[in-house]
């Protein structure tokens, strides 16, 4: 892959990660790596491992976890994320991380507290899908 494809799809994956709450579809980070959707789709799954919903389905899974950990509570947290449907949310954060996002806010974290953010952000990242 060249780096000029590479840049293009950076370019994308920014956009996720700035804007993962906006309703953001596959044309719309196509358009932003200058690809067509079907190009875009192929190139970003074979330069980063995953598909761009994927990807952007993560992030999203990530900052609610982050939220939840905070104290926000679930409802807000599905909101900020960019769901609008509480029981998507809630089926595909069970499916990810393994428990309800209820369960997961309720646990303690005092000990993710004391991991260095740069440690933290690799160790919490929620699963592939």
């Amino acid at each position: 892959m060249d780096l000029q494809t590479l840049a293009h799809l950076r370019r994308a994956r920014d956009l996720m990660d700035r804007r993962y709450a906006d309703p953001l579809d596959v044309p719309a980070m196509a358009s932003r790596a200058l690809m067509s959707p079907a190009h875009f789709s192929r190139e970003f799954k074979r330069a980063y491992g995953e598909t761009p919903y994927t990807y952007l389905l993560t992030r999203r899974i990530e900052r609610a976890m982050h939220l939840l950990r905070s104290g926000v509570s679930v409802t807000d947290a599905c909101m900020q994320v960019g769901w609008s449907s509480l029981g998507s949310f809630s089926s595909r954060f069970t499916e990810v991380v393994g428990e309800s996002p209820s369960a997961y806010r309720e646990r303690e974290h005092s000990a993710t507290e004391e991991i260095p953010s740069c440690i933290a952000k690799i160790l919490l990242r929620p699963p592939r899908f």
